[in-house]
């Protein structure tokens, strides 16, 4: 019995679930001396999601188990609770600020909250709740850029802050299927801040840097300045509208399409090597035919430069795109395409690199991938704020309400 794994302790688990349009992806970790260690990974086709959002419950839950199950085999362990990433053309960040004067001429904790409230005092519709309140720095009288003002003199206290704001049943959809799947939902991340935690150096953050997180329905985009996240956006086009390209372009099914795409695929027809072909399956039955790559490159090639023109405009958007000194980390499964890189460089006038989990251990060689960024971030999230195991959510009818005062009291742990 000595070659049995010994179940680890749930206070030392670590659960990361991923609720992608194109997977549902289910991480669990250990927390060890060193970091994260990596024990189980389940990964399932997620067809009831669209976009990032949940479309059709009972086929998204049927979904979960499977991944769940399959981390659990692999793992040894029971999953009890997880971190859950949202995302979606719903999401919206915005920059805010508060003002409120320094009680006794010394910030103290209580200071620091009323600042934080002042800030996040916004008039929001019915349907949107605030998901994260991430603190940028402070200014106490004029002196600006302070990170954690507590006990410095002064009179007046300004707090900035980011707001990231969601669709209200779009949370609570993806709260239910994992509720409907036996597991409780400890926090609720928005996906490339989870992926920021894997993928970024603190050097990166603090220097300048974008994130761009291209997933299956969506491209999300984070931009970090002096450790801070001051702006998040969403382009509502992904991997999966190449992939309805190359399938309406040489006539054969999604499914075969993927595996071209995936196998064959190149963002950038100058890096094709010589010549080669590649032999498309047609749809109903029909006899398999050949076409040389630089035919699929130029079906792939148009859509990217739309993704990315769209990036590029919303980067500038922000106004802090000359602030990006060391430039973009693009990750997410669609990254993985031969040649996206080195468009992406070409459009966006920034260097660019792939980005993969880091500073992880256990099952490195399997997780060593773009398309594991988000679902090994959300392990690494919040660690050092909060334990996942002390916030137990055991009343399913305010299952959302706990949640969403967890997220907006999370600034309220840091200090």
């Amino acid at each position: 019995m000595s070659g049995i794994k010994k179940p680890a302790k749930q206070s030392d688990l670590r659960v990361g679930i991923d609720f992608g349009t194109t997977k549902i992806c289910v991480v669990i970790g250990k927390m060890t001396s060193e970091g994260v260690e990596i024990i189980g990974i389940g990964k399932q086709a997620s067809l009831g999601i669209r976009k990032g959002i949940v479309v059709n419950i009972p086929s998204t839950v049927e979904a979960l188990k499977k991944a769940v199950e399959v981390a659990e085999l692999m793992s040894g362990v029971e999953i009890t609770h997880a971190k859950c990433g949202i995302a979606g053309t719903h999401i919206k960040g915005f920059n805010s600020s508060g003002v409120v004067a320094i009680k006794n001429r010394e910030v103290g904790e209580h200071d620091v909250e009323r600042a934080i409230d002042a800030a996040k005092a916004i008039a929001l519709p019915t349907d949107r709740e605030v998901l994260h309140v991430i603190s940028q720095e402070f200014t106490i009288n004029d002196h600006e850029g302070v990170k954690d003002p507590i006990g410095m003199s002064g009179v007046r206290l300004e707090s900035k802050v980011h707001i990231v704001t969601g669709d209200v049943a779009s949370a609570q959809n993806i709260i239910k299927c994992v509720n409907q799947a036996g597991i409780e939902v400890t926090d609720i991340v928005l996906e490339p801040l989870a992926s920021s935690e894997a993928v970024l150096t603190p050097d990166e953050k603090e220097l300048g840097v974008a994130l761009i997180d291209i997933g299956g329905g969506t491209t999300d985009i984070a931009i970090f300045v002096r450790g801070s996240v001051v702006h998040t956006a969403v382009v509502p086009m992904g991997g999966n509208h190449i992939t309805n390209d190359i399938a309406v372009g040489l006539r054969t099914s999604i499914q075969d399409a993927e595996k071209i795409k995936v196998t064959s695929g190149c963002a950038m027809s100058s890096m094709l090597p010589s010549e080669e072909m590649i032999e498309v399956p047609m749809v109903g039955g029909r006899k398999s035919k050949e076409i040389s790559r630089s035919v699929l490159t130029k079906i792939i090639e148009p859509r990217v430069e739309e993704i990315l023109t769209m990036v590029n405009q919303e980067l500038s958007n922000s106004g802090f795109k000359h602030l990006m000194s060391t430039g973009v980390v693009i990750t997410g499964g669609a990254s993985l395409l031969e040649g996206l890189p080195e468009l992406a460089e070409f459009i966006l006038e920034l260097p660019v690199r792939r980005g993969v989990p880091q500073g992880v251990g256990g099952l490195l060689d399997v997780v060593n991938s773009p398309m594991y960024s988000t679902a090994v971030g959300l392990l690494m999230y919040g660690n050092s704020t909060s334990s996942e195991t002390t916030f137990k959510i055991k009343d399913e009818e305010n299952v959302y309400g706990k949640v969403i005062t967890r997220m907006k009291t999370w600034l309220g742990d840091v200090f």
